[in-house]
């Protein structure tokens, strides 16, 4: 059975009963030229652990885009970072809304069939997998609903295509049931602000373009605009799938756990132990308040009126009355297990550099949450090639972050493993709280590794501000210091608290972890989970501005420091950056490579080519290797016979101000375009005369003569 649904600005079609019938829910969707099918399949026997035995795997086979898998092994591996990001984003969107006791190990799998470039696979999963639990037999209230918000020129845009995607200044992707919101992805998008310059070339003086690169940070009430907007889709996106599925959807006869009661052994503890619980709350570190909390049971389990409970009733009452006294004391008193108020973030101390042969560091204490971040800088080589389903070609990501969460830092003996699905998250989040404020025409590729050594909360918000901070410390000339805090929430019968830098206990015991990162003028990251099933915008208000506040202190707190780094220029890498004659470019190469090599074996450096630019990029660790390199190649360009002629060479006479010429698109070139007129003469278009052209080589365009000077011609398109 088919249905066609137009909801927020798409047509989706959904087939059900037609595929992986014996799945107990799936759906196979279409949207413009991109198919996915969604399934889920569930156990029949419930796992004896407290906890939702949920997996959910986003899958993208290659011939969805009509490739074949690289590398050696010719089909799909391990899934790619991508991949893994997609499935956490909707294992965090539909987890929420699983009822309280249900316990059979279940897998949500997503595989993209069919892959159109415009279409919004992250959003178009979401929904495709929120429609096949809803079909199946799992109970759910309602059906979520996935939508992205973009900005272009100052408007909000409802889930904007892949095209409009990359013009815009904002990336805010939102999972809801009904009027509730319950996961929030955001990120700015930096742009940038062209700049005219006059310079000279071997081809022509022309008036050409740089840029200036702006952040576009969000202010709150930009970000309350943009999540109203979203709060309707998903309301209009949740009844037009209820209306349409509710009456497919399997009838449930699944049991639920009941929540074992233990009313004796309750009463005993509370009216016992609560003092020692609450020392035992306030010893902040996890592995002492483990220790201790062990204790009290063990101390409770000796005595005689325990004699017939069991060790698991003990330990299981005990949690429970630990989560009752962290709630209570803040609801009720506004204290915290550590004594912070509410609105209080944890000491900070800060030092820099502190690694002599890296190239930036900075180890960043909060509290008890302390991550050592560090900047490294390389050349083009090092950047990370990264194949996505929808592009041609691999596209260079010059930009990484890196974050490692190893068991010591929580006092845990664990091997340390490849990173999972938590560090690849936790990395992803902070890089695109960082991006915004790296120009993205800064020479050098930065890769930043953020080691955890201690854990108590928030530990990828330490990783932000360690990371700006490293990147100051290598000499990386970002636009802004940006900060990040963990807001946490505790709600019971409509009476609430936010809570500013969670540690831990708050973010285990709370009902929500909201990470907010930016600079003093906006935010550029965020990223929220709620555990309650659906978060009113009151209370996500109060937690923005709550948010603001906590980062403009720990940003001032930054600033201070960032005065007292001292660069080690000697251990950064030294770069050089230089034209010359695009044709020349295969000189340096050589025959198979074997002029490059040799001038890289010679002298040590590294070196990245432009073809069409005719640009060379020289880096190394000593700058006489590199100049040495530089006139290296000098030489072997202008000792090169059988240069090709530049415009300035032709002769121009017989040409005229205002004659008109149906000429050919011969070179395509940053700043414009090299229109050939007759007799091998060619003319400058310049970019900003064609900008709302999609020029091509060998392209037929009219046009006249607006300027010659200096034996070089300017033209203008023809109306």
């Amino acid at each position: 059975m088919q249905y066609s649904i137009e909801i927020n600005k798409n047509t989706e079609i959904f087939d059900i009963d037609k595929v992986a019938k014996q799945a107990a829910g799936a759906v196979l969707m279409r949207q413009g030229k991109s198919v996915v099918l969604a399934t889920v399949a569930r156990e029949e026997k419930q796992v004896e652990e407290d906890f939702l035995p949920l997996t959910v795997q986003y899958i993208e086979k290659a011939y969805a885009a009509g490739k074949i898998p690289g590398g050696y092994v010719k089909r799909e591996t391990k899934p790619s970072d991508a991949e893994t990001l997609t499935a956490r984003i909707i294992d965090r969107s539909l987890r929420p809304l699983f009822p309280k006791g249900y316990a059979y190990p279940t897998q949500i799998v997503v595989m993209v069939l069919s892959a159109d470039p415009k279409v919004d696979l992250q959003v178009m999963s979401l929904n495709a997998a929120s429609v096949a639990l809803y079909l199946s037999d799992i109970p759910m209230k309602a059906p979520v609903c996935g939508v992205r918000i973009g900005k272009i020129d100052g408007n909000f845009i409802l889930n904007p295509n892949n095209e409009e995607l990359q013009n815009s200044t904002l990336d805010l992707y939102v999972a809801g049931v009904k009027d509730e919101l319950l996961m929030i992805e955001m990120r700015a998008l930096p742009d940038q602000k062209e700049n005219e310059i006059f310079i000279e070339s071997p081809y022509a003086d022309v008036l050409t373009q740089t840029t200036s690169q702006n952040m576009n940070e969000l202010s709150e009430d930009e970000i309350l605009e943009a999540l109203n907007l979203a709060q309707k889709a998903i309301l209009n996106g949740s009844n037009a799938y209820e209306e349409a599925f509710s009456k497919h959807k399997k009838n449930s006869q699944i049991e639920l756990k009941n929540e074992i009661e233990y009313p004796e052994i309750l009463a005993f503890i509370e009216n016992n132990f609560q003092k020692q619980i609450k020392e035992a709350i306030n010893q902040m570190a996890k592995s002492e308040r483990a220790s201790k909390l062990n204790k009290i049971a063990k101390e409770i389990s000796n005595l005689e009126i325990a004699k017939d409970w069991s060790e698991e009733s003990v330990l299981n009452t005990l949690a429970k009355v630990k989560r009752k006294l962290i709630r209570e004391q803040i609801l009720n008193e506004g204290k915290r297990a550590d004594g912070r108020s509410l609105n209080e973030v944890r000491p900070i101390s800060i030092e820099t550099n502190i690694l002599p042969n890296a190239h930036g560091s900075c180890l960043f204490t909060r509290g008890q949450t302390q991550a050592l971040v560090v900047a490294t800088l390389g050349g083009e080589n090092d950047a990370q090639m990264i194949d996505l389903l929808t592009e041609k070609n691999p596209i260079s990501e010059r930009f990484m972050v890196n974050y490692n969460f190893p068991g010591f830092s929580v006092g845990e003996a664990s091997p340390i493993k490849a990173p999972g699905r938590r560090e690849l998250g936790h990395g992803n989040l902070a890089k695109r709280a960082l991006y915004p404020s790296v120009d993205e025409n800064y020479p050098y590729v930065i890769r930043l590794v953020s080691e955890i050594l201690e854990s108590n909360g928030s530990s990828s918000m330490a990783t932000v501000c360690g990371g700006s901070l490293a990147l100051k410390a290598a000499g990386v000339p970002s636009l802004k210091l940006v900060a990040g805090v963990a807001m946490g929430l505790i709600f019971k019968d409509n009476k609430y608290a936010v809570l500013t830098d969670i540690m831990g206990l708050e973010d285990h015991d709370g009902d929500m972890d909201f990470k907010v990162a930016g600079s003093k003028d906006g935010v550029t990251a965020l990223q929220m989970d709620i555990k309650l099933g659906g978060i009113d915008q009151e209370i996500l208000k109060q937690a923005l501005y709550q948010a603001k506040e906590g980062r403009i202190h720990i940003l001032n707190i930054m600033e201070e420091a960032a005065k007292e780094i001292i660069v080690n220029e000697e251990v950064l890498p030294k770069l050089e950056l230089f034209s010359v004659d695009p044709s020349k470019i295969v000189d340096i190469i050589g025959q198979a490579g074997k002029t490059i090599k040799e001038i890289v074996e010679k002298f040590g450096v590294s070196i990245d080519l432009d073809r069409e630019k005719g640009e060379v990029k020289i880096a190394g660790s000593q700058n006489e290797q590199i100049k040495a390199a530089k006139d290296y190649i000098i030489n072997i360009t202008s000792s090169q016979k059988g240069t090709k002629k530049g415009p300035k060479d032709k002769d121009i006479s017989g040409f005229e101000l205002g004659q008109e010429f149906q000429g050919i698109v011969k070179k395509i070139a940053p700043f414009g375009a090299f229109v050939e007129l007759k007799n091998g003469v060619d003319g400058l278009l310049h970019s900003s005369k064609s900008k709302h052209l999609n020029l091509s080589e060998n392209q037929s365009l009219k046009v006249k003569i607006s300027e010659i000077k200096n034996g070089k011609i300017s033209v203008d398109l023809c109306e």
